[in-house]
């Protein structure tokens, strides 16, 4: 347990950092640690549930690895594709982040939420 909760300390941390590089107008830089901060809580829980670590930045598939929910695997889908977007110039853009951002936060929090209370 105590591994799991330090997976979920280091997410908590990453959601601020998301949050202080989105007010300071970093927003891609922001929705990068959104989505980390998202995979390091998904990786706490699958901690916890199975004992194991899997190297993955594929929030979907982490998500049903630990029987998340629709509409959290829904949020992990959108996260996924933004961190590709923001980490790989190669990948076509799809969006305005900047619309979108606030969502995004949301997204996070709900999984942040959801992860915890699962803990």
């Amino acid at each position: 347990m105590e591994e799991a909760n330090t997976w979920f300390k280091k997410a908590e941390k990453e959601f601020q950092t998301a949050k202080y590089n989105i007010k300071g107008n970093e927003i891609e830089a922001g929705a990068f640690f959104l989505q980390q901060s998202a995979e390091k809580a998904l990786k706490a829980l699958l901690i916890k549930k199975t004992k194991e670590l899997i190297k993955t930045h594929d929030l979907v598939f982490l998500a049903k690895k630990i029987s998340a929910p629709k509409e959290i695997i829904e949020k992990c889908q959108r996260l996924t594709v933004i961190y590709q977007q923001v980490r790989y110039p190669d990948i076509p853009q799809t969006s305005e982040l900047k619309n979108e951002i606030e969502e995004l936060i949301k997204y996070t929090e709900d999984i942040l939420k959801w992860t915890k209370k699962n803990l």
